[in-house]
């Protein structure tokens, strides 16, 4: 039979571009598993779901995510042209994604797609489900999460063997930077199609948003992270306080539960650290990005970090611990501090006592992701990499035994 014909009417089929018998462009069903679901609020896999299906939508392809029932009060059917799925899951730190991806992958055995896109190497063991079942499965396998402190002994024994099996439960791993491709390559002998995370550059729109926080345009340092110890807060925070500058450290991010480390933090501080929690609206970030003096960013792990890029994205200028991993996104177009606070100090001290090192660094943060950090760009390659799997044998048709 004609491969588009399968699962499109002719009329769907000229309209995306076809031709009758499918050949020339045809559309890709393709399922995203592993999220928490979109709109996106929490995390790194939510905004790429949300930003590449779209775009996968847009390009004439069939797209579907999977989303966790428990979080979501309003379930609507279709989000941005991308189909939505409410799957439940059992709702604990632990349990959540695994309960969860495992269900989607036994829906989709029945729904079918041409494509399963899982993320996090957490859910390598379920990529079988859909791999067994005759459908071509990608996993993005984001950091290197057996090396967080936030996880035990028994989590990051479990997240290094999920990251050993990925390359026999999946047809293609993708990694998010080529640091993180060389440590699958010499860790597990795992090949990797390497594709950035993206981000979208914006400027400021709505500056009142920050009006009740009592902050100017350029009077303070910003950081967005977690506020767990890897990202190194701590770090970041003495080092502000040992330069007496006027400026205030704003900090936005939280964790699940109230942590001795946050304690911590809000002990070391005196009344120019500002804490404003975990924090939702999208707008108010960007707004908190594009009129800070500069963004501090201490995260010690995982590939290419999407709140590194964001802060490129809204043009700012950067100091940055100096690991492999954020020298790779920021290459020159940041400055950067060991993990040491008198290094940290002394980097605070450059930018604040030479303020055109911050202007130039703040004007040209954009052409950093122009280069290579688009969600065009990423979805290009996602979409070849698709396209390149399916290519091979007639899709979603399970092999004839």
């Amino acid at each position: 039979g004609n491969i588009a014909g399968m699962h499109t009417t002719g009329e769907s089929r000229e309209a995306f571009g076809l031709s009758p018998n499918g050949f020339e462009r045809r559309e890709m069903r393709i399922a995203i598993l592993g999220t928490r679901g979109i709109p996106s609020g929490y995390s790194g896999y939510e905004t790429f779901a949300e930003e590449v299906g779209r775009r996968f939508v847009e390009r004439g392809h069939d797209v579907t995510v999977y989303c966790r029932r428990a979080l979501f009060k309003e379930k609507p059917a279709t989000f941005l042209g991308i189909k939505m799925l409410y799957l439940p899951s059992i709702q604990t730190k632990s349990l959540g994604t695994f309960t969860h991806t495992f269900l989607c992958a036994l829906h989709l055995v029945f729904r079918r797609a041409d494509v399963a896109l899982f993320v996090n190497v957490a859910n390598s063991p379920f990529c079988l489900i859909t791999k067994l079942a005759g459908m071509k499965t990608a996993l993005n396998v984001d950091g290197l999460e057996w090396l967080r402190p936030k996880w035990g002994p028994l989590g990051k024994k479990y997240f290094r063997t999920a990251a050993r099996i990925a390359k026999y439960t999946t047809h293609e791993l993708i990694t998010d930077a080529n640091r993180m491709k060389e440590i699958y390559q010499e860790e597990f002998s795992a090949h990797s199609t390497m594709i950035a995370y993206g981000a979208n550059i914006m400027s400021s729109s709505r500056p009142e948003l920050l009006d009740p926080l009592c902050i100017k345009k350029g009077e303070y340092f910003f950081t967005a992270c977690r506020l767990v110890p890897d990202n190194n807060v701590d770090l970041m925070i003495e080092a502000f306080l040992r330069t007496d500058t006027t400026k205030k450290y704003v900090i936005a991010g939280g964790t699940p539960y109230e942590s001795p480390y946050v304690a911590k933090l809000k002990g070391m501080a005196d009344n120019r650290v500002v804490f404003l929690g975990h924090i939702d609206d999208q707008n108010f970030i960007r707004e908190l990005h594009c009129n800070a003096f500069a963004y501090l960013h201490g995260h010690q792990y995982g590939g290419t970090n999407p709140t590194l890029l964001k802060a490129l994205a809204f043009g700012n200028c950067v100091l940055a611990l100096n690991t492999e991993f954020n020298r790779e996104v920021l290459g020159g177009y940041g400055i950067f501090f060991k993990k040491d606070v008198s290094d940290v100090e002394l980097r605070l001290r450059e930018v604040l006592e030479h303020p055109e090192i911050q202007v130039r660094l703040a004007r040209n943060a954009p052409d950093r992701i122009r280069e290579k950090y688009t969600w065009d760009i990423v979805t290009d390659q996602y979409e070849a990499l698709c396209k390149r799997l399916i290519g091979r044998e007639q899709p979603w048709r399970a092999s004839e035994p």
